[in-house]
């Protein structure tokens, strides 16, 4: 163990003699750091220099060799092509410049997707106000999709401008569909009546022209169909009301022109008789006043006429046999005369409108009614009205005949027009309804002839008659088809099964089959219907349930997206999680569409919310940090630029301390910094700390140097005293003490110590010097002790001759050292301890304790 420890501290003594010496690899590297830091420094101002140059910056990041320097220059690149280029240089070489160019390229991109949307929805706008048939959810999306877009100032007035057109056109569409509206009421209040036929034609007219200006306006496309169908059909039925109108003022202006005529002739000239076959004789006249003052004017004309002629009785030659039965005959109540002459003006009037049918059934109440005994002049109107009905009837017949001739022509012509089946048997049941009439207006037709029109109606309806039937068959497997999907829906119902995306699939399924399905016959429509919709909601009915549940459960995961607080750093991970669980439970089962569209849209706007905040606190974060990033550099420019005060070294040093001590508290009290300058700013920080710190040690070092050489100087003096009293010569204490006084001042303890030395020297000149003498010959082994124990403790080479002595001497330091519950003392304790010790030293001794303060002293 012995040996072992002798090699060790032989060693040591080496290695700290070759720590004096200098070292060629160590001078190598110095030379080396040194040039390093020439050409880092070298490189960052060509890095500031290419300011401006976004070509030469690039070049300069690709080609540089520290990430300074290259971070500096990428701070002068801004363009999407130089970007990506120093991007793919330095994706895998320096990652703050990748992530700083990645950062802006995202930029970039971002703008110009942005744009591009913009631009996209500018055109759209465009396209929309170039469209005739512009409609209002055409707009409404293009403001969805404007909204998420963030353009550019320029875009968005062109946008702006393009919106405020299709809102014109839109207030324009507004205007014409409700002046459209208007006209159609006005249409249909002029054909409800109350004014005359003038009035009514100039409304009409007025109404036509306002018509067409609509019809002439831009926004015409955009009008619904069923308006202009709705101001055709009111304008046809005001036109209608307008041509009864005029024909009721015809009707009325040759009565009333008849009857002045009648009135303007001289009244013993009226025959009573013709008057009334010819006021008969014209157009009758709607019952209305009007029509009642005609009547009383010409009943009053009829009052002023002569009364007709009594004819004779008959001669008694006659036979007088047919008047006989009438002499017998029931009296006539008046009542039953005043009917029968009533059904006779309603037959002449009928025959008047050209009414056989009407003519017809007033013939035969005539010819079933009783009367009273005719007039001649009544027997003779009877008589011709009779005449006129045959005559109208023959003709009727004939004219009945050829019209029934037309129709079995029309019918034969059926099958060769290839009609649609649905407008063939409308044509077929027009042909036979037209039949029908004529049988009651002509009269029944020859059987030959009806034979001809069946056969022909019988075979042009046959294809139709087919048609039919398949619609019938189809419309019979329809109604097979759908108590099939009853019958499932029924059997889905009660299996009762949690699957509950199948059971909405499987819901919609059949609703969809539902909706396919053809027609079906009426009668089973509704009951089909009745029972599918039974069966339905047996099967949507726990659908429903859990589709409430399922919405409560989204409502839930707005509300918590809600609750987020966008400052929090977990913020973006909850959120995402939440965003999976939507999708999640939309997977699992989906909600109606308009319900699902409506709380997805929320949920997204409440995320939008989330992310637009945690935008702004990015920004107002980075802006502190930007702050932060301003403080940082004034401290760190303050530390550059510090001044050192006039003075000695020990203010210089008390100074130096103290901006240290401020400007780390200021940098401390300092938030974070941008990441991008985070590394540059500490490593500026770094260096000034190391500058002022290179300053302050270089201050110590003098103030150590000096401090050993005044202790030195001391205790050189203190030995000289002492030599000299070992010697007995003559002593001179005030010589001494002036030199003492002379030296520099040494720190507090090392000046009491040696001053204490010093005095107690001086005090034994004279009669006490011999005892003091002996006490320094005795103090000479201690004092050798302890400079051999420093030296162990220092590591400096004691010499050949002192080997053994170090050798025991380091097992007693190793086993002090060992000793539990003791501190051991200092290196610098022990040298003033050493010096302290007054002894004879010779000149070995001497240069020892002075390597010793060179090793110990210099390094404080």
């Amino acid at each position: 163990m012995f040996e072992f420890l002798f090699k060790r501290s032989a060693s040591k003594a080496s290695k700290a003699s070759k720590t004096t010496a200098p070292d060629p690899v160590v001078a190598e590297q110095a030379a080396a750091t040194a040039q390093s830091a020439s050409r880092r420094a070298e490189q960052v101002a060509r890095a500031h220099a290419v300011a401006g140059d976004e070509a030469a910056a690039a070049d300069f990041i690709i080609g540089s060799e520290f990430a300074e320097a290259r971070l500096i220059a990428a701070e002068h690149v801004h363009s999407l092509a130089l970007l990506e280029k120093v991007h793919q240089a330095m994706r895998n070489t320096d990652r703050r410049v990748a992530k700083l160019v990645q950062g802006r390229i995202d930029l970039i991109r971002h703008q110009a997707a942005e744009s591009q949307r913009a631009q996209a929805s500018i055109a759209t706008a465009q396209r929309l106000l170039n469209d005739e048939k512009l409609s209002p959810n055409q707009v409404a999306e293009l403001d969805r999709q404007w909204q998420v877009i963030k353009s550019t100032p320029e875009l968005a007035e062109q946008f702006t401008t393009a919106r405020a057109a299709l809102a014109q056109r839109l207030e324009a569409q507004v205007a014409l569909q409700r002046a459209v509206i208007d006209a159609v009421a006005a249409a249909r209040q002029l054909a409800a009546g109350g004014q005359s036929a003038d009035e009514l034609a100039q409304a009409l007219a007025s109404l036509d022209a306002e018509h067409a200006q609509h019809g002439q306006s831009p926004e015409r496309a955009s009008l619904p169909k069923h308006l202009a169908l709705d101001f055709d059909q009111a304008r046809a039925q005001a036109q209608t009301a307008l041509h009864a109108l005029q024909q009721h003022q015809a009707v009325f202006d040759a009565r009333h022109a008849a009857l002045a005529e009648w009135q303007a002739q001289d009244a013993a000239t009226l025959d009573t008789a013709a008057l009334k076959r010819a006021w008969q004789a014209l157009p009758r006249l709607p019952e209305s006043a009007l029509s009642d003052s005609l009547q009383q004017q010409f009943q009053a004309l009829l009052a002023t006429a002569p009364a007709p002629l009594v004819p004779e009785a008959p001669a008694a030659s006659e036979p007088s046999a047919p008047r006989k039965p009438r002499q017998e005959a029931a009296p006539v109540s008046k009542e039953a005369t005043e009917q029968f002459f009533k059904t006779l003006d309603a037959m002449e009037a009928a025959l008047a409108e050209g009414l056989l049918h009407v003519a017809s059934e007033h013939d035969k109440t005539l010819r079933d009614s009783k009367h009273g005994r005719l007039t001649p002049a009544q027997a003779d109107r009877l008589a011709h009205v009779r005449a006129q009905f045959k005559q109208l009837a023959d003709w009727a017949r004939w004219g009945g005949n050829v019209s029934r001739e037309e129709l079995v022509k029309a019918g034969e012509e059926l099958p060769a027009q290839q009609l649609p089946m649905s407008e063939l048997a409308r044509k077929v049941g027009s042909l036979r309804e037209r039949w029908k009439s004529l049988d009651t207006l002509s009269g029944p037709a020859p059987k030959s002839l009806w034979e001809r029109f069946d056969a022909a109606c019988t075979v042009a309806y046959a294809p139709a008659a087919q048609h039919f039937k398949q619609l019938a068959e189809e419309r019979h497997g329809n109604a097979a088809k759908a108590q099939e999907l009853i019958v499932e829906a029924t059997a889905l119902a009660s299996q009762e099964s949690t699957d509950w995306k199948q059971v909405a699939s499987s819901s919609q399924r059949l609703r969809q089959a539902w909706m396919r399905l053809g027609t079906i016959d009426r009668k089973e429509k509704k009951r089909l219907d009745t029972e599918f919709g039974n069966a339905l909601d047996a099967l949507l009915k726990p659908l429903d349930t859990q589709r409430q549940i399922e919405t409560a459960r989204r409502e839930q995961l707005i509300v918590e997206v809600g609750l987020l607080k966008p400052s929090e750093r977990n913020t973006v991970d909850m959120l995402r999680a939440l965003q999976d669980k939507w999708q999640e439970l939309a997977k699992a089962l989906p909600l109606e569409r308009r319900a699902e569209q409506a709380l997805w849209q929320r949920f997204r706007a409440a995320c939008d919310d989330i992310f637009a905040k945690r935008k702004e606190t990015a920004h107002a974060a980075d802006h502190e940090r930007r702050e932060h990033l301003h403080a940082r550099e004034a401290l760190c420019a303050a530390l550059e630029t510090a001044v050192m005060p006039d003075g000695d070294d020990k203010s210089r040093t008390a100074f130096i301390n103290q901006l240290l001590r401020e400007t780390r508290a200021a940098w401390n009290a300092t938030g974070p910094v941008p990441r991008a300058s985070e590394a540059k700013i500490e490593q500026r920080y770094q260096d000034a700390i190391a500058a002022l710190q290179a300053q302050a040690d270089a201050i110590a070092q003098r103030a150590g140097a000096a401090q050993a050489n005044a202790l030195r100087d001391k205790l050189r003096l203190v030995q000289s005293l002492e030599a000299a009293l070992a010697e007995g010569g003559e002593v001179d204490a005030q010589a001494w003490t002036g030199r003492w006084s002379a030296l520099p001042p040494l720190d507090a303890q090392y000046e009491r110590s040696l001053q204490a030395r010093f005095a107690a020297a001086v005090a034994a000149i004279g009669a006490g010097s011999a005892a003091y003498v002996a006490r320094l010959q005795s103090g000479v082994p201690r004092l050798l002790e302890e400079v051999l124990r420093l030296e162990i403790v220092a590591g400096v080479d004691s010499g050949a001759e002192f080997a053994r002595d170090r050798l025991k001497m380091q097992v007693e330091v190793l086993q002090s050292s060992l000793k539990s519950g003791q501190k051991p003392l200092t290196q610098a304790s022990q040298l003033m301890q050493l010096c302290a010790i007054a002894a004879l030293t010779d000149a070995r001794t001497a240069s020892r304790i002075e390597a010793l303060l060179r090793r110990i002293g210099g390094a404080q």
